[in-house]
């Protein structure tokens, strides 16, 4: 990426595996720390059902506004490097995990490759994702579809101390 400026980065994590609560708070500690990525905004943490074909547990997912110099793929290299001291293991496809980071958006840019499609593919089927999204920037998500409290099987369930997450 041309540049050397901050770019505006919104992850999404999730777990459903061990302590779910602190795995997400330790992705967000672990995300701060990383040289060059800084947590600026967390919404609150919403208790999913899970997709895919694979019996598991909830999910508990919250979005991640991130503020960062990385490139594209240098911040899903930190996203995985996350995933993977949290002992992320990738053998079943929207298996169980004891932690996700996936980038929904990065500025305002389309990218595409074997790995890394931004945005987030899927995203805008998935109210686990939207509605903290939207929680977040209001402008990004029309409001269409996103009425009432219990949104496709969505509980609110918590949010973080601002600042909880410092690294």
């Amino acid at each position: 990426m041309a540049g050397g400026g901050e770019h505006r980065v919104f992850l999404g994590l999730g777990s459903n595996l061990g302590d779910r609560r602190g795995n997400l708070l330790s992705a967000l500690r672990m995300l701060d720390s990383i040289p060059g990525v800084r947590v600026v905004e967390v919404s609150s943490i919403y208790e999913s059902e899970p997709w895919g074909p694979v019996e598991q547990p909830n999910f508990l997912n919250l979005v991640a506004l991130v503020s960062t110099r990385r490139g594209p793929r240098e911040m899903l290299e930190a996203c995985r490097e996350v995933e993977d001291a949290l002992g992320r293991v990738r053998d079943v496809r929207w298996g169980p995990r004891t932690i996700d980071v996936d980038i929904l958006l990065y500025d305002d840019i389309a990218w595409k490759d074997e790995d890394l499609v931004i945005p987030h593919p899927r995203m805008r089927e998935r109210d686990f994702v939207i509605v903290p999204l939207r929680e977040l920037d209001p402008a990004l998500v029309p409001p269409a579809g996103l009425e009432g409290d219990e949104r496709a099987g969505l509980r609110w369930a918590g949010r973080f101390e601002e600042g909880e997450w410092r690294g």
